[in-house]
């Protein structure tokens, strides 16, 4: 996921994507941390941004057999 968004951010620097722990294995939660500017960036117009990474995401974690979701929060300095 990092490689993925990492060329779309202006601050790579500031970005920083976890894995947080989840309730079930079957289910993977990703936390996007980035600057405001680039947070707005990697979400788009209308979601349109989010929802193409979602998708890709939702792709590759077919192999796995894992639900992932993907949350954008702006870093804190």
């Amino acid at each position: 996921m990092y490689d993925l968004v990492k060329p779309m951010v202006e601050n790579p620097d500031h970005l920083e994507v976890r894995e947080m722990p989840e309730s079930t294995d079957a289910e993977c939660v990703l936390h996007v941390f980035a600057d405001n500017d680039d947070i707005a960036r990697l979400i788009g117009k209308k979601g349109s941004m989010a929802s193409a990474l979602r998708q890709v995401m939702s792709v590759a974690s077919h192999t796995e057999n894992k639900r992932i979701t993907i949350k954008f929060v702006e870093k804190e300095d």
